[in-house]
């Protein structure tokens, strides 16, 4: 897909599950499971969709998935069926490997957006990508490295300070531009210090709502996930942005849906609905 000059790409990381009920909040499963069916432990489909731009000069990658280091019975816990390695999906995708990476960004620190950082190395472990920066508030580490009861344990060490070994990891301010044209935004609602992001080019926007809209279901103003810690601020943000989203004519990515995270939002009795995309229009 180009958008402007710059070339983008969806890398879709691995099929996993969490629980419905948790997923959507005070919504009642009535009315979820109608669009979302859970399995025999309530659990629903979802995905990790990470985001590539290439601008000619650098290779971005937004987000890095589940990653590959969980335990048979962690695997069993969240339902990851891995087909393939993060890596070769890239290739597929990019034809870019690991190595050709140059700036990793992470809109926050939780297991399923930060866990392909790394990867196990014969001690320990060690970055995925080892020729690349990587970019993430300072606000946001400080919270990751102290991490309160609530959210502790979407926390884990491993997936960010291999890099701040290695002198790759770089703490950004709370707004910032990775590059012309990419910028990233943080917005209080699924934490306090997440982030959304958004690439400009030539005309056209694509913007990631991270984990304050998730999946295409949860633009629903409502439908909000249990997990966010300020939820009143999340449903703020949705009155705000659905209509931006949808005057402007964005591109608009939801991270976690497993059927087809990219959409366009338009009005549809009363409400704002996400809508197919036809990919060959780009």
């Amino acid at each position: 897909m180009i958008i402007g000059d710059y070339r983008f790409g969806i890398i879709p990381d691995t099929e996993f599950r969490l629980d419905g009920g948790a997923m959507f909040g005070v919504v009642p499963r009535v009315l979820w499971e109608k669009v979302c069916p859970p399995d025999e432990q309530n659990r629903i489909r979802m995905n990790m969709n990470c985001a590539f731009v290439d601008t000619g000069k650098e290779k971005i990658l937004i987000e890095t998935g589940i990653g590959e280091k969980w335990t048979e019975k962690q695997t069993a816990k969240y339902g990851i069926y891995r087909e393939k390695p993060f890596a070769e999906t890239l290739f597929e995708k990019t034809d870019c490997r690991p190595e050709d990476i140059t700036i990793v960004v992470n809109t926050h620190l939780h297991f399923d957006h930060a866990g392909g950082n790394t990867v196990l190395a014969d001690v320990g472990m060690k970055p995925q990508f080892p020729n690349a920066r990587h970019l993430v508030s300072q606000s946001e580490f400080d919270h990751a490295e102290n991490p309160h009861e609530r959210d502790r344990a979407s926390y884990l060490p491993e997936n960010w300070r291999p890099m701040r070994e290695t002198g790759q990891l770089e703490l950004m301010p709370d707004d910032y531009e990775v590059v012309e044209g990419v910028r990233l935004q943080t917005v209080r609602g699924h934490s306090e210090t997440m982030q959304t992001w958004r690439l400009d080019r030539g005309g056209e926007t694509v913007y990631g709502f991270a984990d304050l809209i998730p999946m295409k279901p949860h633009v629903a103003l409502p439908w909000i996930a249990g997990f966010d810690l300020y939820p009143t601020e999340t449903l703020a943000f949705k009155k705000e942005i659905l209509p931006q989203a949808v005057r402007e004519n964005w591109l608009c990515l939801f991270y976690h849906d497993p059927e087809q995270p990219i959409c366009k939002l338009r009005h549809a009795d009363g409400k704002i609905v996400a809508s197919e995309l036809d990919l060959d229009e780009y």
